[in-house]
Parts: C-alpha cells; structure tokens; sequence
C-alpha cells in the first residue's frame, strides 16, 4: 500500500458526503457537515440524500448542492437507473473526498466508484461496503456501535479530519416563509404546546396510542395547553386513534408539512412527546425538550442527543433487541405512561415558572 497524507493534513476542493436516509440519522450527522465546512471553507461540498429528505437540507449554509435520487422501491431496473445516475455524478463532479456514512451496498458502491483518491467510511459499515473504502475509521477508545451514540460514531470523521475539537452544531435551514406557516397554524392554540408524534416505520418502537393519549390527557390536566400532533401521511390512521381517545384540544398536521414546516412547528414546542423516530430527533436538534418512550431501540446509540436522560427505557427481557417484529410486544405494557410522567411533568413545571 502507498503511503498516504494523513487524514488532518489532507486538502481538498470537491467533497461529497453519502448519508441517504433516514431522518433522524440525517440529523445526527449535521455535526459533520458543519465540520467539514470548517476545515475546508473553500471546498464544494455535495450532500447525496433520497429525495424524500431533500428539502431539509436545500438551503444549507454549509452546503453548495444536494445529489437527490428515489429509493425506487422494488423497481430494481429503476433502482439501478438512480444508482448509475448517482454514481456517474459524482465522478463528473471529480470529488477529492467522499464520506460515506450510511456503509450500506448501495453507497459503498458510490462511494467506491466515485473516482475520489480518499473515500472515508466507518467501522460499523455493513454489506461488505468497506472493500470501497481507502480510510475505515475506528473509535480510538475502542468503543463498538453498541457502546456509541451514532452522532459521536459520524464524529469520528471530524475527529479523523482534524476538528474534532469543534463543538457539535446541528443547523436546520429554516427560512421565514416557514415560520411564518407554522406561527398561522399554532397562534391560536393555548400554550403549552405540547408536539406528539405517534409513528414509526418499527411496530416494535410504536408506543401505544393509547399511551400517549393518556400522558397527554394527564398533562392538560394539570397543565393545561394543546396537543399539536405531527407525522406523515402515511400515519392518518394513529392520528384517528389518538383523536378518539384524546377529549382534549389538540391540532392534528398528519400529511400536512413539508419537512422544513415540520422543523418550524417543532422550533415553536415547548415540549415533544415522541417515538424513537426522525421527528424526535430534530426537535432535540433545535434545542427543544423531548420525552422518549424507548422499547427495541437503545438510547445509548440512538436516544435524543444531549437529552438522554429524558428518555424512558423498558425494562423486558428484549430490551434494545433492534428488532422489527415481534409477537409479544411485552414492552408496550410494561413501559407505561407513569413511567414517562415524571419526565414530563418536571418540563411542564419549568415551563410553567418561566412564564409565570
């Protein structure tokens, strides 16, 4: 092998960074790209992303293009079309760097066939995507992926880069033409505004709605305020499921946002209510408070990032499994809402105070 200029003292023009999917991963790794803007401010840095979470980052500050393709389903002729179009993309952006954080088939593919002379990925890539790396990145202190947070995993590039010093910046492009939407939609609700979001694509992380209608019910109660339920279209019916066990006020914007207006309403929470899912990542993101039911999911790795201790964990046998499936489901019992309410009634009191 070719001695190679270590990755701190590397230089380059033309960069792309490969973190497809899905939402909440997206917004894990915006430390990255944030970092990569610092040690390379004058570089062109690309983004390739499905085109399902596009319009999130169109109009980064740190970005200069989006490389969007469709995930084309089971298409596979037109899967393979996007993959190939992607693929002949970036080698005619002629990239230095490319970054390939998902470690999937499909983007070591990317990454390998880029041309780049450098194509960094990390120790946790899987389906043999790391035989297109020239730079596989391990935790100096040994930590597996189940021992990291997946934000501090992506970090190993910043660290590897030389700026790992950096602190963690998450920039979500909101622009005023959506916070202007979501102030129409919201100014008439009473505060607190409590943010919901019921689904997941797991039926092993879907909390019940049922739970969820009973810890808000609790917290109108004592509180007061309204229930702003957020989600995809595709999750209408566990809206309809949450309005008729929910007597409360509460505005239902199932299928209604675009994912920037969705980043506009949560900017405006006092507090979200949500599944181990995208949209409970971004309101931690943005600095909102979160409370988390966690059932398959870990909250070492996946848990709302600096708000890990707002995160409730079952405590069954299976615990963390990251299974999709399950017949028992003995979780969504034993995690019940008393279990979150602590939680949320301490973020309740101290919003309370503050308006007081």
């Amino acid at each position: 092998m070719p001695c190679r200029t270590p990755l701190n003292q590397i230089e380059a023009r033309r960069i792309a960074l490969i973190k497809p999917s899905a939402l909440g991963d997206i917004v894990h790794a915006l430390p990255v790209l944030s970092a990569l803007r610092t040690r390379f401010p004058q570089a062109e840095i690309v983004w390739v992303v499905h085109r399902s979470y596009a319009d999130l980052l169109e109009g980064h500050p740190d970005l200069n293009a989006v490389l969007s393709f469709d995930r084309a389903g089971k298409r596979r002729l037109t899967a393979l079309a996007e993959l190939v179009r992607v693929m002949w993309e970036l080698r005619r952006r002629h990239c230095d760097l490319v970054i390939d954080l998902q470690g999937l088939l499909r983007t070591g593919l990317m990454t390998g066939l880029s041309g780049a002379p450098r194509r960094i990925g990390l120790f946790s890539a899987r389906e043999v995507s790391a035989w297109a790396y020239t730079d596989c990145l391990h935790d100096p202190l040994g930590r597996t992926v189940e021992q990291m947070h997946a934000v501090d995993r992506y970090w190993l590039v910043a660290e590897a880069l030389g700026v790992g010093h950096l602190p963690k910046r998450f920039v979500i492009p909101i622009g005023q033409v959506e916070r202007t939407w979501a102030e129409s939609r919201l100014c008439a609700l009473p505060r607190p505004w409590i943010m919901v979001h019921l689904g997941t694509r797991w039926e092993t992380k879907r909390w019940p709605v049922q739970h969820f209608a009973d810890l808000c019910q609790r917290a109108q109660r004592s509180f007061g305020g309204s229930v702003v339920v957020v989600g995809s279209r595709s999750e209408s019916a566990l809206a309809d499921d949450f309005s008729r066990c929910f007597t409360g006020p509460h505005l239902t914007l199932i299928g209604q946002t675009t994912l920037k207006q969705l980043a506009a309403v949560l900017e405006r929470a006092d507090i979200m209510l949500s599944n181990d899912s995208g949209p409970l990542h971004l309101a931690a993101a943005l600095g909102r408070p979160v409370v988390a039911p966690f059932t398959c999911t870990s909250i070492i790795r996946t848990g709302p990032y600096g708000q890990l201790a707002n995160a409730a964990a079952t405590r069954v046998w299976c615990a963390a499994s990251y299974r999709k499936r399950c017949r028992r489901l003995d979780c969504m019992t034993e995690l019940t809402p008393d279990r979150l309410w602590p939680i949320l009634e301490r973020h309740l009191l101290v919003w309370h105070r503050q308006i007081a």
